[in-house]
């Protein structure tokens, strides 16, 4: 089971680098700009140029280019064929899951690889829910399968660790209560966090701004349903986040005799629930712009990144279940 999980991970990469490059394809060809040639009329010719019969050697026909209905409908095919190929790494990711917490005889979330493995799977299922319900969204498909491509990668060939058992202290029904919430909110941020990216260069395209990176959202919807889907996600996730920090805590006073110790990941899970918090309260305020709104809202996704990663790798603490060497 342990083998057959870590090659479903590699072959859900592989669907997921397809589906963004289905994605790239769609994009190019939206951004495409036909031109319908026009044929040169025939000209008489003189001389070398006048057949045999004296009559008029026609030119050869010039080259039309696809009409822009073709390239529109290659460029749906595409959207179609990305849309298709993340569903199914999706049923990979899962069935990657599924196998290593049979493996393990456990919930798949003891280690920084199993838990970046189903945050980015809760992201994407939480990615083809909206994009059900609001297919007008899809080109953002091309940023969300490059992150899972990156994440889910990154997983695969840095953080992977062999199984093992639980430590003590994760030995508690507290595990599942705290964890899997704690799991759910971090993937619905981790989508928030694209529509978030996009709105901030799609706002700066419309405002003007043709430098790299406002040309990247040429294509992408308009920035005022961008803002909206962010807030959206965010205050879906937020009351969610919220619970999994006071369920760590009720944890901790179990475990450990204390419900905050001021930890490194305690820490930054409070650092990342105020920033969010801030992000909720600005875009509730009339007087802030949504952009500076939203730049927290990325901000915090980094204080997320930075308590899974950094906080892992380079701290050490009661938290420290990365499962590196």
């Amino acid at each position: 089971m342990s083998a057959l999980s870590d090659n479903l991970v590699t072959f859900a990469i592989l669907t997921y680098l397809i589906a963004m490059i289905s994605h790239a394809v769609e994009y190019a060809l939206g951004n495409a700009r036909t031109r319908v040639a026009v044929a040169s009329p025939a000209r008489e010719l003189v001389g070398a140029g006048v057949g045999a019969g004296g009559g008029v050697i026609p030119e050869p026909p010039a080259y039309v280019p696809p009409s822009p209905d073709a390239s529109a409908r290659r460029a749906r095919i595409a959207g179609l064929v990305a849309v298709g190929a993340t569903a199914l790494a999706a049923v990979l990711h899962l069935a990657a899951l599924v196998t290593r917490g049979l493996a393990a005889d456990r919930m798949p979330w003891g280690n920084m690889y199993e838990f970046v493995l189903t945050v980015t799977f809760i992201g994407v299922t939480a990615w083809l829910v909206v994009l059900w319900k609001r297919p007008m969204l899809r080109k953002l498909g091309l940023f969300l399968t490059l992150v899972m491509v990156l994440l889910v990668a990154t997983a695969e060939l840095v953080l992977y660790v062999p199984i093992v058992p639980l430590v003590p202290a994760l030995n508690s029904y507290w595990f599942v209560i705290h964890v899997s919430t704690i799991v759910f909110a971090s993937g619905i941020f981790l989508v928030g966090a694209v529509p978030a990216v996009g709105f901030l260069m799609r706002n700066g395209y419309e405002q003007g701004k043709r430098s790299f990176p406002y040309t990247l959202a040429k294509r992408l919807p308009g920035a005022v349903g961008l803002e909206r889907l962010t807030f959206a996600l965010h205050a879906f996730a937020f009351p969610v986040f919220t619970f999994a920090v006071i369920a760590g805590a009720i944890w901790a006073e179990a475990a450990w005799g204390r419900p905050w110790g001021w930890d490194p990941k305690e820490t930054w899970a409070f650092i990342s629930w105020v920033v969010y918090a801030g992000y909720l309260h600005a875009r509730a305020t009339p007087s802030v712009k949504r952009n500076v709104a939203t730049w927290l809202a990325v901000l915090g996704f980094l204080t997320m990144l930075m308590n899974l990663f950094g906080v892992n790798i380079f701290f050490t603490g009661l938290h420290s279940y990365g499962g590196l060497s």
